[in-house]
């Protein structure tokens, strides 16, 4: 009976011989392999996560919210995804990393030299390998921060959460100066234009009707500068918090990275696999030459 072969012509039986000639070698190559990946899985220092969960708050305005009853929204509702994504962005900004690295001296941490003309890049590639930030599914902003050392990796955390108050307060803060000084400026302007008027008023009493209509339209326009004026001073003034903190972040008791298991199976089927791709090339080779 002659043999037969089936879909694309696939020699099943060259295959069985394959493996029967090279058994011994490819049983040598997994277990070395085994042996290589745990040891390599052993070398690499582990790391510990700890993640910290906020909410960003709806209303940045807290002069506005309070003050002005015509406001529609509550600075007691948490934000909507445009806050959020505000949140992931300062989170994950230059102006965070740099008072991160400041506070916690994480060149120094990373074992960066100080006279490594490649500091600062170095510095900034294991920052953003050891800290992401990421929406979560309800609209919360999750901290994740990887560390050799679990505290550090707490405290980290919870240090990107709480200051994420601290840079909102310095973005709104220069923001808020330039509008008060500008409806100083204003306010001043205006406050002139309103003696002339009442100047204007006794010296030309034949005018009187037109001249105070003209006098109480600016008194009211000043008066609602003034209001926005002094919104302003509590936006620039008041350091309150943009956030609401779901989870501080906690010391890990067990370790995040490496995974053992998979570093041992991928270096194993990784090294069999490459194995075999070079027998057969050698065997390819060899049918070729004779």
């Amino acid at each position: 009976m002659t043999d037969k072969n089936f879909g694309n012509g696939y020699d099943h039986n060259a295959t069985i011989r394959f493996f029967k000639k090279w058994w011994k070698l490819l049983t040598w190559v997994f277990v070395l392999a085994i042996a290589a990946s745990v040891v390599v899985s052993l070398l690499i220092t582990p790391r510990y996560k700890s993640t910290a969960t906020l909410f960003p708050t709806n209303s940045n305005r807290l002069s506005k919210a309070i003050m002005d009853y015509h406001y529609s929204l509550d600075f007691m509702d948490y934000g909507i995804e445009r806050d959020c994504e505000y949140c992931i962005q300062i989170l994950s900004s230059e102006s965070m990393e740099r008072d991160v690295c400041a506070h916690f001296n994480l060149m120094e941490h990373y074992g960066i030299s100080p006279d490594d003309p490649h500091k600062m890049f170095k510095l900034h590639e294991q920052y953003r390998g050891n800290v992401n930030v990421k929406r979560t599914e309800f609209l919360g902003v999750e901290v994740g921060v990887l560390d050799v050392d679990p505290e550090w990796a707490a405290n980290i955390a919870n240090f990107i959460a709480s200051n994420y108050d601290t840079v909102c307060h310095r973005i709104h803060h220069d923001r808020a100066c330039d509008a008060a000084n500008i409806m100083d400026s204003v306010c001043q302007r205006m406050g002139l234009e309103i003696q002339l008027l009442q100047d204007s008023l006794r010296r030309n009493p034949q005018y009187q009707l037109g001249l105070t209509q003209l006098i109480n339209e600016k008194c009211a326009q000043l008066a609602d500068l003034q209001t926005r004026a002094a919104q302003t001073q509590v936006d620039m003034n008041e350091n309150v918090s943009y956030k609401f903190m779901l989870d501080q972040a906690v010391p890990a008791d067990k370790k995040a990275y490496p995974k053992r298991s998979i570093i041992v199976l991928l270096g194993a089927f990784g090294s069999l696999v490459m194995c075999i791709m070079v027998l057969l090339l050698m065997d390819a080779l060899k049918k070729d030459e004779e």
